[in-house]
């Protein structure tokens, strides 16, 4: 599940995160101590709940509750606040739950069991097959995934191939034009991440990979991804590579050692 918690003040949103983590191991959470670049982070990003502390500075948690809801409609809100007075605000704005200080895991957990809006589940969520073993494909409901600059499926490939990490435009750039000339593909980088944006907003998929200022990240639960499932040890991986890994791309060569590596260990450990 994705969550963003937001609470101006530092020990609460810290305990707030602990908690939700504490709840759902699983989550994917991402705080805020600023409600716009919480409201920022939205704009970018798929996000399934967002916990608002109420009373903040700047923007308070109802006045950013309105806008998360108008530029994502399906968004689970739920208030978290040492106050009881702001439940009928809540209510108005058809907020999913609205938990009073101090939080506890008990709490958490009866809001999240009883989202207004459901949440897909992770099965129901992976519509995107990546296939990295032999060259590149990526694959949506069975069928190629077409961008409309190859660029912008090398640069998913390289994603995939970081497991998640934070990547930064910088280094982007530099992996997928492999020159010294700083600044030389600045336009064309631009178009790039356009083209990637608009194509998952097109096929629904925006949140196979998350954003930060100046950075991008795939997330991993949300693809089925051989190289994944490898390093899991599921045998049908290990069986199908056959000793090339994402061939079309020279960079990749150094994680198909590291693959190749790890198979000869572990047939001389048998």
């Amino acid at each position: 599940m994705r969550m963003i918690a937001v609470d101006d003040e530092k020990p609460a949103l810290q305990g707030l995160m602990a908690t939700i983590r504490q709840v759902d191991p699983e989550a994917q959470v991402t705080g805020f101590r600023d409600a716009k670049a919480a409201i920022d982070y939205v704009a970018e990003n798929p996000v399934d709940v967002a916990f608002l502390d109420i009373e903040m500075r700047d923007m308070n948690g109802l006045q950013a509750a309105e806008k998360l809801i108008e530029m994502n409609p399906d968004i689970n809100i739920i208030f978290t606040t040492g106050y009881s007075e702001y439940t009928g605000d809540a209510f108005n704005l058809h907020a999913s739950g609205y938990i009073t200080k101090p939080i506890s895991a008990e709490k958490l957990a009866k809001e999240l069991s009883d989202l207004r809006r459901p949440v897909p589940s992770k099965e129901e969520s992976l519509k995107i097959r990546v296939q990295t073993f032999g060259n590149f494909e990526i694959f949506y409901d069975g069928k190629p995934l077409s961008f409309q600059y190859s660029k912008t499926r090398e640069l998913v490939a390289y994603l995939v191939d970081r497991r998640g990490a934070f990547v930064s435009n910088g280094e982007l750039v530099a992996v997928l034009w492999d020159d010294d000339r700083p600044g030389a593909h600045n336009s064309y980088f631009k178009n790039i991440r356009a083209d990637l944006k608009n194509t998952l907003t097109d096929y629904d998929l925006l949140d196979i990979v998350v954003r930060q200022r100046g950075k991008i990240a795939i997330v991993k639960d949300r693809i089925d991804c051989d190289y994944y499932h490898f390093l899991e040890g599921d045998e049908k991986a290990i069986t199908a590579y056959q000793g090339e890994y994402m061939a079309q791309y020279s960079w990749a060569e150094m994680t198909n050692a590291a693959i190749s590596e790890q198979i000869l260990n572990e047939t001389f450990k048998s």
